[in-house]
């Protein structure tokens, strides 16, 4: 089975930045495909940014320039870069990754992690 670890929310200010990752583990492991997206109180999940199995690396409007993802394919995990947060940011983070494993493919969810901007 293939498994999503995330973390590194929190309570930040206004401004303040924030890293979160999520971490696959499963057998032979592949990351094709890989977003973030983020879910604030009363409102539906919206898609924040990812990277496509061509390799490009898209955002949303509202966090294009302040969000970055990155990854680091040796350990299977990828990361999320919050600068200059704002109180909109707020809501809780949640990575989806798709790809194969040694049972086959999979498209998994993150447990979701709070992050929390306001002063």
């Amino acid at each position: 089975q293939v498994q999503l670890v995330e973390s590194g929310g929190g309570l930040v200010q206004p401004g303040g930045s924030l890293r979160l990752s999520c971490a696959a583990s499963g057998s032979s492991l592949s990351i094709y495909t890989m977003g973030w997206y983020r879910q604030a109180p009363g409102k539906q999940r919206e898609w924040v940014g990812g990277f496509t199995s061509g390799g490009s690396t898209n955002y949303e409007d509202s966090v294009r320039g302040r969000f970055t993802i990155s990854r680091d394919s040796a350990k299977n995990t990828v990361y999320l870069q919050m600068n200059s947060l704002k109180p909109e940011d707020t809501g809780v983070y949640y990575c989806k990754m798709e790809g194969r494993f040694s049972g086959g493919t999979y498209t998994k969810w993150g447990q979701g992690t709070q992050v929390t901007v306001s002063s």
